[in-house]
Formats: C-alpha cells, sequence, structure tokens
C-alpha cells in the first residue's frame, strides 16, 4: 500500500536516528544491522494496511522490540497466535530466504488474510491436535523442535493458568538450548483480584513465576511499552486507553 510522503520521510528519518544512536552506543550490536534494514522494508510492504502503518513508531514500535527480543533474520521463530497477522506480515519478509517462520495456535484469519499474498508462501503453519484450542489445552508438543525463537505479543492474558502452563512447556520443548521466548501483553496491577476491568490483563510478575517454573530464565526486561497514560484500572478496549495500555516486554532463555 503507498506511503504518504510525509510518513515515508518520518520513517526514514527514525530509521536514521536509530541507526545514530546504535552506533554511538557502547553497548551496539553490529550485527543487528541487516536485519534492521530488511524490517524496515518489510514494514513498508504491500501486504500492511494504513491503520497497521499507523501504529508502527508510535504505538508497537516493532524494530526496537525485536531488537530487544535479540531477533535476527536468520533465525527459525515460531509465532504464537498471530491473529489477523500484524506482526506476520513484518517477520515473515524480514526472515524470508535466510531463516523460517512458523505460526501456530490460532492462525485462521492470517490463513486466509495473508498467507494467500505474494511473498508469504515460506511460512509453515503447525496445526494443534485434533480438539484442541487456546482456551482448552491439555499436554502436546509442537510439530517443530529447535527453534532459535518464540514470540507472543498481547496474547497470554486470553488463556487459564492451567492453559499458560501448558503451553509454556511445550514452547520450552521446542526450543534448542539457549533459545529465546519473547513475551509481550498488557500490565495488571501486581497481585489484583480478577474484576470485570482487568480480564485482559496480566500481572508481569506472575508471568515471570510461571515462565521460570517451566525452566526459562529471565534474560531482560524492557519499558519500550510502559504508558503513564494507563492508570491500570480500565478495560483495555476502554476507549481512554485502548492503543495506550502500559504494557511489559519480558525475555526468557531455555537454560
Amino acid at each position: 500500500m503507498p506511503y504518504t510522503p510525509a510518513l515515508t520521510y518520518a520513517r526514514k528519518f527514525a530509521c536514521m536516528g536509530l541507526m545514530l544512536a546504535s552506533s554511538l552506543s557502547f553497548a551496539a550490536d553490529a550485527s543487528f544491522e541487516s536485519t534492521r534494514n530488511k524490517l524496515w522494508m518489510a514494514m513498508e510492504g504491500p501486504a500492511r494496511s494504513q491503520a497497521e502503518i499507523a501504529r508502527d513508531l508510535v504505538e508497537r514500535k516493532p524494530v526496537e522490540t525485536l531488537e530487544f527480543f535479540r531477533f535476527r533474520d536468520n533465525m527459525r521463530v515460531m509465532e504464537l497466535i498471530p491473529g489477523a497477522g500484524w506482526y506476520t506480515k513484518i517477520l515473515a519478509p524480514t526472515l524470508r530466504g535466510s531463516g523460517k517462520l512458523y505460526l501456530a495456535i490460532g492462525t485462521d484469519s492470517v490463513e486466509e488474510q495473508v498467507l494467500t499474498q505474494p511473498g508469504f508462501d515460506e511460512v509453515e503453519v503447525l496445526r494443534l491436535p485434533e480438539g484442541m484450542t487456546l482456551r482448552n489445552l491439555s499436554a502436546f508438543e509442537f510439530d517443530v523442535t529447535d527453534l532459535d525463537m518464540v514470540l507472543t505479543f498481547r496474547n497470554l492474558h486470553n488463556m487459564s493458568e492451567e492453559s499458560r502452563k501448558v503451553l509454556n512447556d511445550a514452547v520450552f520443548k521446542a526450543l534448542k538450548p539457549g533459545g529465546l521466548y519473547g513475551v509481550k501483553d498488557h500490565t495488571r496491577r501486581h497481585l489484583e483480584a480478577d474484576n470485570r476491568e482487568n480480564g485482559r490483563r496480566l500481572d508481569p510478575v506472575l508471568v515471570i513465576k510461571e515462565i521460570q517454573d517451566t525452566g526459562f530464565e529471565l534474560v531482560d526486561f524492557s519499558s519500550l511499552h510502559a504508558s503513564e497514560a494507563d492508570a491500570l484500572n480500565l478495560e483495555v478496549g476502554h476507549e481512554s486507553v485502548t492503543g495506550r495500555t502500559d504494557r511489559f516486554t519480558l525475555l526468557f532463555r531455555k537454560r
């Protein structure tokens, strides 16, 4: 889809700023530069809508998020619960030809609307066992092993504690030793009981405990998606916070 000149200029300016900041940073990782360039090209891909584009720099920050997760263009990556494919449209073109993207759980929409488009033919969909759904998981294993990375964006809140345990166990088995697990979700107040407003929020401390109990180690956390506009007291779809919720961003490693 074509870009407005102002948006294209803003993207290029932002990219230049990020590259300059990276070059000045003591901790800069030069190995991310080729991946960064591919990500920016993917963000300008024809499969992306104007609504998706509008969320790039202000809200979603995909380049910074994936850099934090230590994503590289030659990895074998699984994206969990891709929804309509917001991240799939960025990940797939970046990995194409050098790495591999797998999609798993809740893939109907992305299969129909995204994978049928040119350039997404290398993406592989992994199926759950017959009769199993996101909200009704029992012990299983993904039909893939030795992955470099598994990613999930704002999805764990849709699951019960029991189903998250099943999913985290399956992710652990699918990753190679040292493989990375990146998680982002809406923030709930620590130890807050369930109520009508927080059903689509999760306590990040609980998430860390659950994933560590599976055998992962916490590598790092990021404030990239922290938001002072969100007092954590409203449903994430409320008009005053939608698109501006406070979100935790966590990176784990398989020991």
